[in-house]
């Protein structure tokens, strides 16, 4: 079974772009969005994917994940015809951090465009549950368990408009 474990945190300044080794432009939809279950079509380095995810189970970090590769074509028209639940765009960089002696983990920076323009979250995966990370100076406040930072509640719930969604 696929299963993912990640943490979210906002991002406090700009420390980050010193040390982004890439840039990709991501666009992503909803074919799926229920309370257990979000499917999803996403086009990034001209490629397109299309991925299933379940909830966490309560208190847990880590929830099943499945990820496919699609033809890029498909992956465009998913996103164009069948995405009826909301779309988001965003800069994902990649950004290593060396977090002990010979020791790197590899954040992921979203900056957000469109209506969550201003939004940059971090992501880091982890192995296990419980794993020890090193937090970089640029990460700020933990928003994992927090829904409003999910990218799925913001295709639907953008942040330029939370203040009038109450």
């Amino acid at each position: 079974m696929g299963v993912e474990i990640e943490r979210k945190f906002l991002v406090v300044n700009e420390r980050w772009r010193e040390e982004a080794t890439s840039v990709q432009w991501v666009a992503q939809g909803y074919l799926c969005l229920e309370e257990h279950l979000t499917v999803r079509v996403r086009v990034m380095a001209r490629r397109g994917w299309i991925t299933i995810k379940g909830r966490p189970l309560e208190g847990k970090l880590s929830r099943p994940e499945y990820e496919y590769e699609v033809p890029l074509d498909e992956a465009q028209e998913l996103l164009e015809r069948l995405a009826r639940h909301g779309r988001i765009e965003k800069r994902r960089y990649t950004v290593p951090v060396q977090e002990e002696v010979g020791q790197v983990r590899i954040w992921e920076v979203d900056e957000f465009e469109g209506e969550n323009r201003g939004l940059v979250l971090a992501e880091v995966e982890l192995r296990e549950e419980g794993e020890r990370i090193v937090l970089p100076d640029w990460v700020g406040q933990e928003v994992t368990r927090d829904r409003r930072y999910a990218n799925s509640y913001l295709a639907r719930y953008p942040f330029t408009r939370w203040e009038r969604v109450g």
